[in-house]
């Protein structure tokens, strides 16, 4: 999973780059692709239940699971890029948000809340720990930076197959639900938006957008429970020396 996981970081890298306005989602999902397969691995969202690309693009009021097409980037846009990598018989996980161009100072807040909550939900990621832990630390966070978290989408358990038991809800009561145990594989992934923070699906079956079109963010990575500090396995491998 470490090494699916360094092929997801180095394609998000990869799409940070190149995610620039005028480019075209389609051209993001081309290059994703082009490159997952040239370092060994086969993109996990292709055909998944049907789905028609490599990656995910969503963009602005869109959440998760937008699909690429000839949509090209504007100056002030977010783009939410999911990416899962398959490679020797096990999956890997992230996502970001990149703000294309120059963005609001409320779009910046947003992008730097869900890193933020991110990072306060995997600060619960450890053995003796329970799932509610995960969830309640990520939507205080979130809300004490006026912020909603998205209720009806979460995290979950990742590894033989791209979604494992458990889920792992972006709310909750911390001492709450599954015990978490060493070994565990957990896809942690805060989606969050201005405004009511509810949601639906378009009529392709898959872009999640929020009703009241607020803009909205999106961080994840794929992390393993350990006896100590939770181990995040869609990181970039250190260069060698």
């Amino acid at each position: 999973m470490r090494q699916a996981g360094v092929i997801v970081a180095e394609t998000l890298e990869l799409l940070r780059r190149e995610a620039v306005p005028g480019v075209t989602t389609q051209r993001l999902d081309r290059l994703a692709s082009e490159f997952i397969v040239s370092r060994g691995g086969v993109p996990s969202f292709l055909d998944y239940d049907g789905f028609p690309a490599g990656i995910c693009t969503s963009l602005n009021a869109q959440v998760i699971h937008g699909i690429p097409g000839p949509t090209r980037l504007q100056n002030g846009d977010l783009l939410k890029v999911d990416v899962g990598v398959w490679q020797h018989g096990y999956h890997a996980d992230a996502a970001a948000t990149f703000p294309i161009g120059e963005v609001t100072d409320e779009a910046r807040a947003l992008v730097e809340a869900v890193e933020a909550a991110f990072r306060a939900g995997v600060s619960q990621a450890r053995a003796g720990k329970r799932i509610g832990d995960i969830g309640a630390a990520i939507q205080a966070e979130a809300e004490r930076r006026g912020f909603r978290v998205i209720e009806d989408y979460g995290g979950h358990g990742v590894g033989q197959e791209l979604h494992e038991e458990p889920d792992v809800p972006n709310e909750g009561e911390p001492g709450t639900g599954l015990m978490l145990r060493r070994g565990m594989t957990l896809a942690i992934e805060p989606m969050i938006a201005i405004g009511a923070g509810e949601v639906d699906v378009l009529d392709d079956y898959w872009t999640v957008v929020t009703l009241d079109g607020g803009l909205s963010a999106h961080y994840e990575h794929t992390v393993a429970i350990t006896e100590g500090e939770p181990e995040l396995l869609t990181v970039a491998a250190p260069p060698v020396v």
